[in-house]
């Protein structure tokens, strides 16, 4: 693929990011700002586009035309102070004097009657869809803005995702996305907890350098990344809806890792969209542009979602994503299937 690929000059630097390798247009976390017109433009997948019409076709498991990686990250297990008030004063709006106490009161009856303890209910919804999904877990120690939780007092939630058949994958910590070392430990610490390997990562905030972060996820044996994608906005980053071995310029080499880039994410979606009618919209765009070119779609709603009322239309767009997916007849799961696929095309 990549050397179709560097027969296109332009098509090479956008695969490869090159732009990003040196830019100094960074936001508060490190992440690479791009301009509006940059943005307009990753709403079209052009590399990808570009290697289907020199040739390269995909065929999915039982003739599936396209996939749906569906993600979670699992930020929170107890809800912050911050959603709670939100939460409640939704519920105060639609006067349901109920869900407003119950929005503080399960602390009473102890943690694990958080609200954000979905994880049952996220894969019973999927799973009456025929669809799985990853939840990425943070297993770090330190964190910019509150303390999250101890991996080891989720041991049973994580179990049962696995038991389940979805995936458990590192979300990995804010600070650690350039360390290596600090990632090898997370990693160690989730698989302790869980009893196995973990193949997939995603980076808390989306922190991500290019190609830097691919390098040391390699190095620390992760088999695939679905960090790379938009922060503050929608579409395909390095013009491609297809899984990729991604390329460091520096050393002219494949890096040993597979992306799943990341298309959209809910916090940007509906930050982008005035309406649930234009957050649908947009999001059945990118859907529809990647069926056409066999694609895969990434898309990522975080757990607390599903259990704060004040974000419901989020949830009533990801089950109309749900829905329309389906009746497309595209294989939704989760990052580490989409990895065992790729890697096992003939």
């Amino acid at each position: 693929m990549h050397d179709l690929l560097k027969q296109n000059q332009e098509i090479w630097d956008l695969f490869t990011r090159k732009e990003e390798y040196s830019s100094k247009n960074l936001d508060e976390h490190g992440r690479v700002l791009y301009a509006q017109k940059d943005l307009k433009k990753a709403f079209e997948p052009e590399v990808s586009r570009y290697l289907v019409e020199l040739g390269m076709k995909i065929e999915f498991p039982e003739n599936k035309t396209f996939a749906v990686c569906l993600t979670h990250d699992v930020d929170d297990i107890y809800p912050p102070l911050s959603h709670m008030l939100l939460s409640s004063a939704h519920c105060l709006r639609n006067l349901n004097f109920q869900g407003s106490a119950a929005q503080f009161l399960w602390k009473f009856r102890g943690l694990e009657h958080s609200p954000y303890f979905n994880l049952s209910e996220i894969m019973d919804l999927e799973e009456s869809f025929g669809a799985k999904s990853s939840f990425y877990f943070i297993a770090a120690e330190a964190d910019p803005i509150r303390f999250r939780y101890d991996i080891e007092d989720i041991g049973h939630h994580l179990g049962e995702v696995s038991d389940r058949g979805w995936e458990v994958g590192l979300h990995g910590g804010y600070y650690s996305f350039d360390n290596l070392e600090a990632i090898k430990k997370e990693k160690k610490r989730l698989e302790v907890v869980l009893g196995k390997k973990v193949l997939g990562f995603r980076n808390h905030y989306l922190r991500f350098k290019t190609p830097d972060s691919w390098e040391i996820l390699a190095d620390a044996s992760f088999r695939y990344d679905s960090t790379f994608g938009h922060s503050n906005s929608a579409g395909f980053r390095n013009g491609m809806c297809h899984p990729f071995r991604p390329y460091n310029l520096k050393e002219d080499r494949e890096i040993r890792i597979l992306e799943i880039p990341l298309v959209i994410m809910d916090v940007a979606l509906f930050a982008i969209s005035k309406s649930f009618e234009e957050a649908w919209e947009c999001t059945k765009k990118l859907i529809d542009i990647t069926a056409k070119l066999n694609g895969v779609i990434t898309l990522l709603w975080h757990n607390f979602v599903f259990g704060c009322s004040f974000r419901r239309d989020w949830v009533r767009l990801y089950e109309k994503v749900l829905q329309y997916c389906s009746e497309r007849g595209a294989w939704m799961t989760s990052g580490e299937e989409i990895y065992r696929w790729w890697e096992n095309r003939s």
